[in-house]
């Protein structure tokens, strides 16, 4: 038998849809979407910070490159 066969025998097996009842939202999982979403927005503000703070030692020479004068703020 190749693969497909067994593997359409066992599916109706494995893959059975819940019931209504079995599938509910809850308090819980809300709190971790809100949760994650907050981490998020945490990780994003402090990569902004960061970014900037590379780009002015940039500016400012530290890097072994000539201090940049001529870029005061790139967008």
């Amino acid at each position: 038998m190749t693969a497909h066969v067994v593997l359409s025998k066992l599916l109706p097996l494995v893959d059975r849809v819940p019931k209504d009842d079995d599938v509910k939202a809850g308090w819980t999982a809300f709190a971790i979407f809100v949760a994650l979403a907050i981490a998020v927005a945490l990780l994003g503000v402090s990569l902004v910070r960061h970014l900037r703070k590379a780009q002015a030692n940039k500016d400012a020479g530290l890097f072994g490159d000539e201090p940049d004068a001529g870029s005061e703020r790139r967008t």
